[in-house]
C-alpha cells in the first residue's frame, strides 16, 4: 500500500536539480493509495517548489457552422455537443479524463487557475509562472517553466498526455488551430490551439538517455527537463516536417498539418 511518504521518496529520487514542474498523472497504477489523491500531491507539493497542471475544460468548445480553412474541424458538426456545452468559469471542474489528480490541485488552499476557457491550469507556488498564460498564448506557462530550467513530470503517462510537446511545436512553427469557447452567455475565439498527441510516444527513444525514471512497484514516474524536450522536438521537426503526427487517416489536426 502506497502513503504519502513512500511517494514523496520516490519524487525526492527524481533528484531534479530545479524544482519547478508541470505535470500530468494517472494514479490508476499505483493501486490503493492511502489519504487518495491528495496524498499524492501533498507528496508533490513536499517534493518540489513549484507545481502546475492542465486543468483542461473540453465542455466548453463549441463548434461553429463556418470558420477559417484548414483548421483541423468539420464546421457544423456540433448542433449535438453545442447544446451541451458549458460555459466557463474558475470552477469548472476539470476535464475527467485528464484524472483526479488536476481537480484535487485546483482544490488545493493555495492554489490559483487561470482564466483560459479551454485550457486553463492551476498551481500552487507558481503564480508568476501562470499569469504568463494568454488567450493568444495558452501554453505559456510551459514556455516560463522552461525558462527557470523546469521539468515535466509524468506519473504513470507516456508522451501522449505530455503537454509540453505541443508548446515545443508551437515554437517549431508547426501549425496551430483557432477553437471556440463559450464564456457567459458568448462564444470566444480561442487562437494557437494545439494538434493532436496521440503520436508524442515516438519520441520517448529520442529523450530516454534525458529520463530520470523511478519505478514503484508496476507504476512508475518520469522526469523530462523542458529545455532539452524544446530541442529533441525542434530537431525532429526540422529533420521530418511531419514528426510527431499520428498515423490516423481521420486525424482532421493532424492532416491539416500535412496539408491534405
Amino acid at each position: 500500500m502506497l502513503d504519502h511518504d513512500t511517494l514523496k521518496s520516490a519524487f525526492q529520487e527524481l533528484d531534479l536539480q530545479a524544482e519547478l514542474v508541470v505535470a500530468h498523472a494517472s494514479l490508476k497504477p499505483f493501486g490503493y493509495v492511502q489519504g487518495g489523491a491528495e496524498a499524492v500531491l501533498q507528496a508533490m507539493l513536499a517534493s518540489f517548489n513549484s507545481l502546475i497542471m492542465p486543468t483542461f475544460t473540453y465542455k466548453t468548445k463549441i463548434i461553429p457552422d463556418v470558420g477559417p480553412p484548414n483548421n483541423g474541424l468539420t464546421y457544423g458538426s456540433g448542433q449535438d455537443r453545442n447544446k451541451m456545452a458549458e460555459p466557463f468559469h474558475p470552477d469548472l471542474r476539470a476535464d475527467p479524463m485528464m484524472g483526479i489528480l488536476p481537480e484535487t490541485s485546483r482544490n488545493h488552499p493555495s492554489a490559483i487557475r487561470t482564466a483560459h476557457p479551454i485550457l486553463s491550469f492551476a498551481g500552487v507556488n507558481a503564480g508568476a509562472t501562470l499569469f504568463t498564460q494568454t488567450l493568444y498564448d495558452p501554453l505559456a506557462p510551459i514556455g516560463a517553466l522552461a525558462q527557470q530550467d523546469g521539468w515535466v513530470v509524468l506519473i504513470n503517462v507516456d508522451h501522449t498526455a505530455n503537454t509540453s510537446i505541443h508548446y515545443a511545436e508551437k515554437l517549431a512553427e508547426r501549425k496551430q488551430f483557432t477553437r471556440w469557447a463559450l464564456v457567459g452567455d458568448r462564444v470566444v475565439e480561442c487562437p494557437n490551439y494545439p494538434g493532436d498527441s496521440s503520436g508524442f510516444q515516438v519520441i520517448e527513444e529520442y529523450i530516454k538517455s534525458d529520463t530520470r525514471h523511478v519505478e514503484i512497484g508496476e507504476a512508475f514516474i518520469q522526469a523530462v527537463p523542458l529545455r532539452r524536450l524544446f530541442s529533441v522536438v525542434h530537431e525532429m521537426i526540422k529533420k521530418d516536417p511531419f514528426a510527431l503526427l499520428c498515423e490516423r487517416m481521420d486525424c482532421e489536426r493532424c492532416n491539416a498539418v500535412r496539408g491534405y
